[in-house]
């Protein structure tokens, strides 16, 4: 096969019972994309042929809607064609299946950044009401062969929350099933929080919760057994992240995370902890995302938007006394403050004192021409500063430039009126 419509096919990736998945370049985007092949006969297959063209049908109607840093991208879709097919993103890593065998397993700090990006991600999409309900290892891939970018895929199988169609019973990996989703129960986003717990069991101990000779016997362990915590199968696993994944795969909905925010708030603070704060020495994607989420500056920022400023951001921990601006030098960069203070001298004398969440050096990016800096900047305490490079902004979205935008204007009017309190006070 040389073309799939107006793409060039490079490689096969890999084959499925009803798909084939081709590695091709579009020559109009100028990026390499993948593309899942069904041939048409496959839909003409009785009551299998049906839910084929269900789950593909499925897939393509998300075409441009789930853009989010932390799920594959679905860019096209030809569900008419003769074969049918639908173009995604190419992520180069692989799966993260093979990191579940007991000798390939990944470190800790690692599994749990994983699950917290993936729970970012599943969290945008039940905003926008969909459900994935097939989670597994499978189709979580990995952006590279090291570091923790994941992108999950295949929503072939999900529900959207919005519509009335009717969920298809029995679709998705029995192990990785929530026992709402094994009875045939109305689903909602914590049945994903559920099988998101088992991957992250799976992650971190190289086996699975439930397991069983048969589906029928699989369906019994989830129904009616308690796993054994991680921590009881691999050494060095702490308690706390125990907690985290017992509590999302609780059996009751009751028991289990009612929210994605709650569970991701858990495996940051799991990060966080002092067990896997030894294993690592720069501030983890976790750490950084809910740091942005929380200052004043970012509050009209959305998750997408967050995930954005995190890649081209720049982060230190600085200690006391440490000079981040010097009076007279070029300003490519403006910096915000997310932790510590910071004070603001001209030739010795103090002109101001900033706190976590106020920003400063921004006439570098707001100036029409890059000028010097107009004073020194030095940390009073031990401080975490963001800095960000002001033409890796002005290569930002649109979205993203437009939110910086907003934000620097809020501060300059809210400098404006404690002014004008200064001056009318003298």
């Amino acid at each position: 096969m040389d073309k799939i419509g107006k793409y060039q096919v490079i490689k096969k990736l890999g084959e499925g019972a009803t798909s084939v998945v081709w590695l091709a370049h579009d020559p109009f985007a100028e990026r390499d994309v993948a593309i899942k092949v069904v041939a048409n006969s496959v839909f003409s297959e009785g009551e299998r042929g049906k839910l084929a063209r269900k789950l593909f049908v499925t897939e393509a109607s998300l075409a441009g809607k789930l853009n989010h840093p932390h799920i594959v991208q679905i860019y096209d879709a030809a569900a008419d064609a003769d074969p049918s097919y639908i173009v995604m993103e190419y992520v180069p890593g692989g799966t993260l299946e093979p990191y579940c065998a007991p000798d390939k397993l990944l470190p800790l700090a690692d599994v749990v950044e994983m699950i917290f990006k993936c729970s970012r991600a599943l969290d945008f999409a039940y905003r926008l009401g969909v459900i994935h309900r097939d989670l597994k290892p499978a189709n979580i891939l990995r952006g590279g062969s090291a570091g923790t970018d994941v992108k999950i895929s295949d929503f072939g199988a999900a529900i959207t929350t919005s519509s009335d169609q009717t969920a298809i019973s029995g679709i998705g990996s029995p192990a990785y099933m929530s026992p709402q989703q094994v009875q045939d129960w109305p689903l909602d986003h914590r049945t994903d929080i559920f099988s998101l717990g088992v991957v992250m069991y799976q992650l971190l101990t190289g086996q699975l919760p439930f397991q069983g000779s048969n589906n029928v016997s699989i369906v019994y362990q989830i129904l009616n057994t308690r796993p054994p915590p991680p921590s009881a199968l691999r050494a060095g696993i702490p308690a706390v992240v125990d907690a985290v994944v017992l509590k999302a795969m609780q059996k009751s909905l009751e028991g289990r995370y009612d929210s994605w925010d709650a569970f991701s708030f858990d495996l940051a603070e799991a990060f966080r902890s002092e067990h896997l704060a030894e294993t690592r020495t720069q501030i983890a994607d976790s750490e950084k995302f809910n740091t942005l989420r929380g200052l004043s500056f970012f509050r009209n920022f959305s998750d997408v938007q967050l995930w954005e400023v995190l890649r081209f951001s720049e982060w230190q921990r600085a200690k006391p006394g440490t000079q981040l601006m010097h009076e007279g030098t070029p300003g490519d960069n403006f910096c915000i403050l997310a932790k510590g203070e910071v004070k603001i001298t001209k030739n010795a004398k103090l002109l101001n004192i900033l706190s976590a969440g106020e920003c400063f050096g921004e006439m570098a990016y707001l100036a029409e021409e890059a000028g010097v800096r107009g004073a020194d900047v030095s940390t009073l305490s031990e401080a975490t500063v963001i800095s960000v490079p002001t033409e890796a902004l002005r290569r930002a979205s649109d979205a993203c430039r437009h939110s910086f935008d907003r934000a620097f204007l809020r501060i300059l009017v809210e400098r404006l009126s404690l002014a004008n309190t200064r001056l009318t006070s003298v």
